[in-house]
């Protein structure tokens, strides 16, 4: 594929911590993990390469913890059915180092116990996975990540999980895209020193994620941040735009879910709130183009996020959306799509070195992995050399666009802002 133009806090929130640690005693994380070391490992299999869990010399079985049911279940059908897609192409091309790729899906419905319990569930019996979707979640397990080896590309970025090297944030995460987004509301949206910046978030890592950008960008450029914590059941922000209107804010940000985003954007137009709004990339679904909510979401509101959309028309975007399509007429486009792709890509690329180095063990895939840089799944660039750091610090910011293959167009093209460049954790 050619290159195209694009590519893509600190702390859980305490309540949200608290109670998935008790759920991951509660799935017996030790006796779970065990079941993966009882295994044999490192056995010579078919072509003399190299196998522990999840490989057999016919089959490469990685796991999915995706949402079908909850709070993004738009997102989590189009990642999934992007990975679908790539494993029926990849294994009509004879798979990956003589093996079909299989997928072992499980839906959490973006419930931490249904999270944690599939995570139990799958580890003994996979590779890695291809997706795990929710950054608690993720978080929730992340030393047993680490100790079971088994790699995990998660439709999440929060920064809490940066550090190890079994789990590989793809894109910028929420912090450094919050950051890449408020530049742009000051560079081409009138925010200036002095003013006041809405910021709507959801309670835990993703929310407390992105706040942490709005807070460093606040004080470097003399904002003030007026906080509206929110929780993933509620829908209605008809609350939430009456004090951010009472409180004078001149541009908002909003890290939650689409719902969230529409209520968000059609309340504020509604009321005469006339200001510009961006989300974070779980923010938006072309979905709400269908809702009372789509002329404001047209007017108003603004998305970033860490790559291309399915709508652009680079090579990537173009082949993606007319495979997808052909093999889900019924379905829409959206970026879900190209974020399970770029994952189940990103992870077959890190099989077919592994397979050259003969080594299809938890750890081969891993050591494979972390010798990938300046890598483009035809979406951006990618490196995964250092697991500290999430794959890039680009933001591309899209917009709501009804005319627009999968409902968005791009407004600025993939940027990192110095001011991403220069944060710290």
């Amino acid at each position: 594929m050619t290159t195209p133009r694009a590519h893509r806090s600190r702390r859980p929130h305490k309540a949200t911590a608290a109670a998935l640690a008790a759920l991951l005693a509660i799935a017996g994380a030790a006796g779970c993990s065990s079941k993966a070391k009882d295994k044999d490992s490192g056995k010579a299999g078919a072509g003399g390469v190299k196998t522990d869990v999840g490989v057999t010399d016919k089959t490469i079985k990685l796991g999915v913890l995706t949402d079908m049911t909850g709070v993004y279940a738009t997102l989590g059908k189009s990642v999934t059915q992007a990975q679908q897609l790539y494993v029926k192409q990849a294994n009509a091309e004879g798979g990956i180092c003589g093996r079909k790729l299989e997928l072992v899906v499980r839906d959490h419905g973006y419930d931490p116990q249904k999270a944690v319990a599939g995570y139990s569930e799958l580890e003994p019996d996979v590779l890695g996975f291809a997706q795990f979707i929710g950054s608690p979640f993720v978080a929730a397990v992340k030393q047993r990540i680490t100790t079971d080896k088994a790699l995990v590309l998660p439709q999440a970025w929060s920064a809490s999980l940066l550090g190890s090297e079994y789990i590989r944030v793809l894109g910028s995460t929420y912090d450094i895209e919050t950051i890449n987004a408020i530049d742009f509301l000051m560079k081409e949206k009138g925010l200036k020193k002095g003013d006041k910046l809405g910021h709507v978030y959801f309670e835990g890592d993703y929310g407390e994620n992105a706040l942490a950008g709005s807070k460093y960008m606040a004080e470097q450029n003399g904002l003030t941040v007026v906080e509206q914590k929110i929780k993933p059941t509620d829908n209605d922000m008809t609350a939430q735009v009456a004090a951010l209107k009472k409180a004078g804010v001149k541009a908002i940000v909003i890290s939650a879910g689409p719902r969230q985003a529409a209520s968000l954007v059609g309340v504020a137009a509604a009321t005469g709130l006339t200001v510009p709004i961006i989300g974070n990339n779980s923010a938006y679904a072309p979905q709400l183009l269908g809702t009372q909510a789509a002329p404001a979401l047209e007017k108003m509101y603004y998305i970033s996020t860490p790559s291309l959309p399915i709508g652009d028309d680079a090579e990537g975007p173009s082949k993606l959306a007319a495979d997808y399509a052909a093999a889900y007429p019924k379905d829409s486009l959206d970026n879900g799509v190209v974020a399970g792709w770029t994952a189940a890509e990103t992870f077959g690329e890190a099989l077919k070195r592994a397979c050259e180095a003969k080594d299809l063990t938890r750890e081969g895939v891993d050591k494979a992995l972390l010798g990938i840089k300046d890598w483009n799944a035809g979406f951006g660039v990618h490196d995964f050399t250092d697991p500290s750091a999430p794959s890039s610090l680009e933001s591309v910011i899209i917009k709501p666009d009804k005319a627009a293959k999968g409902g968005s167009s791009v407004v600025r093209e993939a940027e990192i802002s110095d001011a991403a460049k220069s944060f710290k954790r």
